[in-house]
């Protein structure tokens, strides 16, 4: 571990996957960071130029343990599908003595009791932060990005918006504003928050240590599903006579996602967990919480259609593709 006041070191589980790779670019960019990526043997992901990295075998965790020696910190992305490696990577890091962890959060507001209650899988976010506190070694920091906006979009089902068959689909009215981070903004918030200095000084300064144990809240833009469809048009250059438009409870829309994930669908999870960010309670706007100033971070809101570009794009090479 370093003994200086910021962050040098950084491994990165999840480097070469679509979260985790802009992640590491915007870590490298800063110029203060060594980065170093936990990758498994078979693994094809490219990794970005500048990366070291250390291949691991996840059934040993001593291979992690001795990956993490003299690492500052820890962040973690996992898809849906490999959340049993999240116990493995914090154990292992406490044996290391990493000294702070960013779990994998990426998402809604898992600190919302509410949230956590009506959508089963975040209560995993709960235990994971419980167990970096129950070890005593890490401190957490989680990064709360609301759901990703180029991503979501390419997801029929997420967003609503089927570009392939011309049909949007409202929960409600499609007024519900929900907070959304583009994968850039989302790598650039983890990089000036790990360029902090751990502890502040007697000018009262921002550091690391303010956020302990805490969410953080960041976002690209606050947006509705109306605000999407209007990006849609200008991005296709259709009209919106030229498209089927549904209406449906987000309530409603919400219950049959339950139903259909209880069987073991991942449908019917993307469901539950879109619909309930787009209730009429609008727990999915982050907006009173956020820290985008502290970290001179900009809004997006002027580049939503480029980003919508992007996600029209994915839609057609992965449409259903939940995992990461």
């Amino acid at each position: 571990m370093a003994t200086s006041n910021y962050i040098k070191n950084v491994a990165i589980f999840g480097a070469g996957g679509r979260s985790g790779r802009p992640i590491a670019e915007s870590l490298l960019a800063t110029g203060n960071h060594t980065v170093t990526a936990l990758t498994r043997a078979s693994s094809t992901s490219s990794l970005p130029p500048g990366i070291i990295k250390k291949v691991v075998d996840y059934s040993d965790p001593t291979t992690l343990v001795a990956a993490l020696r003299n690492q500052d910190a820890l962040i973690i992305t996992l898809s849906v599908t490999t959340h049993a490696l999240h116990p493995i990577l914090v154990a292992a890091a406490a044996e290391a003595n990493v000294p702070w962890i960013l779990p994998n959060e990426w998402g809604l507001d898992t600190a919302n009791e509410t949230l956590v209650r009506d959508i089963p899988p975040l209560a995993g976010n709960v235990a994971q932060r419980e167990q970096i506190e129950g070890l005593g070694v890490s401190s957490w920091i989680g990064v709360s990005t609301g759901f990703w906006y180029e991503w979501s979009l390419g997801i029929a089902e997420a967003f609503g918006v089927d570009f392939e068959k011309g049909v949007v689909t409202f929960f409600d009215e499609g007024e519900a504003r929900i907070s959304v981070s583009t994968w850039p903004q989302v790598g650039r918030a983890v990089a000036r928050l790990l360029s902090l200095p751990v502890r502040a000084d007697d000018s009262g300064e921002v550091s690391l240590e303010r956020f302990r144990n805490r969410l953080v809240y960041v976002s690209s833009f606050v947006v509705a599903q109306k605000d999407m469809f209007e990006s849609a048009l200008r991005v296709t250059g259709t009209k919106a006579e030229e498209w089927k438009v549904v209406h449906e409870p987000s309530h409603e829309r919400y219950a049959s996602g339950l139903v259909d994930f209880k069987t073991g669908s991942m449908l019917g999870f993307g469901k539950v967990l879109y619909t309930r960010g787009f209730f009429p309670d609008r727990l999915g706007d982050l907006s009173a919480k956020e820290i985008n100033g502290v970290l001179g971070l900009e809004d997006e809101t002027a580049r939503i259609d480029e980003y919508t570009a992007i996600a029209i794009e994915r839609q057609k090479n992965e449409p259903h593709f939940w995992g990461l």
